[in-house]
This record gives structure tokens, C-alpha cells and sequence, in this order.
């Protein structure tokens, strides 16, 4: 029996649903420091007296690695492995954290958020390669979709957990519990989530029989006794491949989409808390709207986890789209009282995440085995310019005067473009 055929049609067993669970404790780990860094923010800016202009650097840095880290790295999980990158991710990231708490200068935390944000964007890259090649066909948009809900959730716990923090300690305090959690996550990874079957199969090793089998047999699985022919053109997993003619519009409507609507996700994420205090709100009340949004953010995961069944993935996401454009512009329009602001946020995020997780999905399943690591962390490298971009052009657009309603019109405006791409996409089926 053909080792992908495996995979595909029997159910899935428990170490396969334990390297899932892993991957979304994986993915939670991002949405924590997203946080973690936001939370420990006043306390920086406060002990170090450092202005806004450079503080907005600290807080830009992590992302500018995650960006490099996705490129770079998602091409060396397809060349040495899922498994030998997120380990090293983690304890790239492990480390940085730790780093962070112990810096002594706006200089040294940046270059330590750079070096940790280098090994989220690696691991972001090949935790979506993993579960989507760890998942039977029936599970698996659901599996990737369910991979994705870990960020918001992580930022709801973190939120949580920072808070309590920052309540008896300083804003240090808020790294080393993260450099914690990620060290506590090597050792389960090292021990619960082997290598990708279809990533042996796919290289072709003179070994790879004999390690795919005992992985299989870890399992549960039955032992096969050739490997699959592997995809065409599969010998090279450099980016030449990504713009080949086959390719090339898959790539490029792909980043297209990706870098414009998380232009308009990290608009809401990073601009809530402000926008409502300047409605003459607290603080408190600010970051209890900011965790509505991503409530309504893993639930609409979740639910397109489930809608991805009977759906088409990229309908749904198109339809998160959409959704995305809409509540982008009633957010705008603003809310009588703080109800009303917590339920629009909600939904806004419910249909914001969505769209970012059926992204995730479409990663998946329109890059081949070989380059299906790289493709993702192409696409999510390039497309997290867009986070970095979208809350300065916000922040310009307020600054030169404009209203909330014409800047939430305008940054709804990278949802549309994104959806307008998705017209043009007919992505592929892959192993």
C-alpha cells in the first residue's frame, strides 16, 4: 500500500492527534508573545524612558524576524526535515525570551525580539506543513483550521496570565513565563512528534523505508513496503520552483492576498486598545475588548474547521472576506456604550481570523509536499509586511487628521483586494 494512502483514508490515530495538539500548543506560543510583548510595553517605556517612536520599534521587531525566520526557515524544513526546525525554533525562541527579561537596552532587546521572532517564523511555516501531512484527507482542512485557533487562544490566556503578572511583578516577569512554556514544550515535541511520513516519502532517502515504517509503527499503522513515486519536478525545494510557470500565479495571488488582508487583521489586533480609550474608556476596559475580538476570533476558527467538511475551503475563506470588509466599516461607524463595542469587535474577529485560518488551509493544500514548508513561509514572510505596514498607514491616516470612519474604510480595503485575488485562485489538490 502506498504510504500517502494511508495517511488519507484511515483514521487517525493518537500519536497523529497528539503532533496536532503539540502544533496548536506551537501556534499558542505566538499569540502569547504577540501579547506578552504589548503587556510589557508601559513597563519598558517606563523604566527606560524611551519615546514612543522607539518604542513602536521594539514592539515592530519580533514581527520583522517572524518575517525573515518564515522565509528562510520554511525552505530548510523542506531540505532538512519538520521536526530538526521546530526544535530549533523552539529553542531559538526559548532562549530569546529568556534574553528579553534579562536586556538592559532598548539595543539589546531588539536584536534579542529579532533572533525570537526569527524562530516563530520558522516554526509558524513548518507547524502548517506538519499538520496538514500528519492529517487523513477527511480531517485535514479541519486539523489546519484547528492548528490556527491556537493564536488567538494563546492570546487569550496570555492576556490573562500577564495581567496577574504585572499585578505583583515587572514587566520582566512576562518573558520569563514565556521562555518557560517554551522550554516545557522541547522535550513533548522531541518525544511526540516524529518526522513527516510524507516528507520522508517525498526525499526519497535511502533509509526513508525503513524510518517511515517504524514511524507507522509508533502509530499503529501497517508497515508498506515501497515508497510512493514522488511528485514531479520534486528533486528542488528552492524558491526557482515557487514562481515556475506552474506556480507562479499560486504564489503570487497567494502573498497578494495573505500581505493586504493581514494589513487589515493587525489594524483591529494592534489599534483597539487605543481607539478605545480614546473613547474615553480605561485601560481595563480597552484589553477586555481587545480579548472579545479574539474570542470571536477562535470561534470563528473553529467554525470554519467544521464548515471546511462540507465546503470548499476557499469559498469559505472568500466568504470570511467579505465578512472581513463589512465589520471593518461598522467598527468604524462607532458604539453608543462599551456592549456594543466588545460584541463589534467580536465579530470582527470572528470573520478577520476566519480568513486567516482558511488561509492557512489554502497553503496546504496548493503547494506540493516539497515545497509546501517553504511555499507557506514564502507567503507568510512576505505577506507579514502587511502587520507591519497596516497599523503605521492607520496610525498616518489618524495623525493627518482622519476620522475613525475613513480609516476603518480604508484599511477594510486590504480584505477587499484580498478577496478580489481569491477570485482568481483555483488552488490545487496535493498530497
Amino acid at each position: 500500500m502506498a504510504t500517502q494512502n494511508i495517511l488519507d483514508h484511515l483514521p487517525m490515530k493518537p500519536l497523529q492527534v497528539t503532533a496536532v495538539v503539540l502544533c496548536i500548543a506551537l501556534n499558542a506560543l505566538d499569540g502569547f508573545d504577540v501579547l506578552a510583548i504589548s503587556f510589557a510595553a508601559p513597563g519598558i517605556a517606563a523604566e527606560w524612558g524611551i519615546s514612543r517612536t522607539a518604542l513602536g520599534v521594539v514592539l515592530t521587531m519580533e514581527l520583522v524576524g517572524m518575517a525573515v525566520g518564515s522565509i528562510v526557515l520554511g525552505r530548510y524544513a523542506d531540505r532538512l526535515g519538520r521536526r530538526p526546525v521546530i526544535l530549533g525554533c523552539l529553542v531559538v525562541m526559548s532562549v530569546g525570551m529568556y534574553l528579553a527579561s534579562l536586556a538592559g537596552s532598548v539595543a539589546q532587546l531588539l536584536i534579542v525580539r529579532f533572533g525570537t521572532g526569527l524562530g516563530i517564523g520558522g516554526m509558524l511555516a513548518t507547524i502548517n506543513a506538519m499538520v496538514a501531512e500528519y492529517s487523513n484527507q477527511r480531517r485535514r482542512n479541519f486539523n489546519v483550521a484547528l492548528m490556527a485557533t491556537g493564536y488567538p487562544v494563546g492570546i487569550i490566556i496570555g492576556g490573562s496570565i500577564a495581567s496577574l503578572l504585572l499585578a505583583h511583578y515587572d514587566w520582566r516577569a512576562v518573558f520569563t513565563l514565556g521562555a518557560v512554556m517554551t522550554a516545557a514544550l522541547i522535550p513533548l515535541v522531541w518525544v511526540y512528534m516524529p518526522e513527516s511520513i510524507s516528507y520522508l516519502a517525498q526525499r526519497q532517502g535511502s533509509a526513508s523505508l525503513q524510518k517511515i515504517n517504524t514511524i507507522l509503527q509508533r502509530m499503529g499503522h501497517a508497515a508498506v513496503d515501497r515508497l510512493p513515486a514522488p511528485e514531479s519536478a520534486a528533486r528542488g525545494t528552492g524558491w526557482r520552483e515557487l514562481f515556475a510557470p506552474r506556480l507562479l500565479k499560486t504564489t503570487l495571488l497567494l502573498t497578494l492576498t495573505y500581505l493586504t488582508h493581514i494589513m487589515t487583521f493587525y489594524y483591529i489586533l494592534k489599534w483597539i486598545p487605543k481607539l478605545v480609550v480614546d473613547m474615553d474608556y480605561t485601560a481595563a476596559a480597552a484589553g477586555g475588548v481587545l480579548v472579545w475580538a479574539n474570542v470571536g476570533g477562535a470561534l470563528g476558527s473553529v467554525l470554519l474547521g467544521v464548515l471546511s467538511h462540507r465546503f470548499k475551503v476557499r469559498h469559505l475563506v472568500m466568504a470570511a472576506l467579505a465578512g472581513s470588509v463589512v465589520m471593518i466599516n461598522v467598527f468604524g461607524l462607532g458604539q453608543n456604550n462599551l456592549t456594543g463595542l466588545a460584541l463589534v469587535a467580536a465579530t470582527a474577529g470572528f470573520f478577520t481570523n476566519s480568513a486567516v485560518v482558511g488561509l492557512y488551509a489554502l497553503f496546504a493544500q496548493s503547494f506540493p509536499t516539497h515545497l509546501r514548508a517553504g511555499g507557506t513561509g514564502f507567503v507568510i514572510g512576505t505577506g507579514r509586511a502587511g502587520a507591519v505596514v497596516g497599523p503605521i498607514i492607520a496610525g498616518a491616516l489618524f495623525d493627518a487628521g482622519f476620522g475613525l470612519g475613513v480609516v476603518s474604510f480604508v484599511m477594510a480595503g486590504g480584505s477587499l483586494v484580498g478577496l478580489l485575488a481569491l477570485l482568481l485562485l483555483k488552488p490545487r489538490r496535493t498530497a
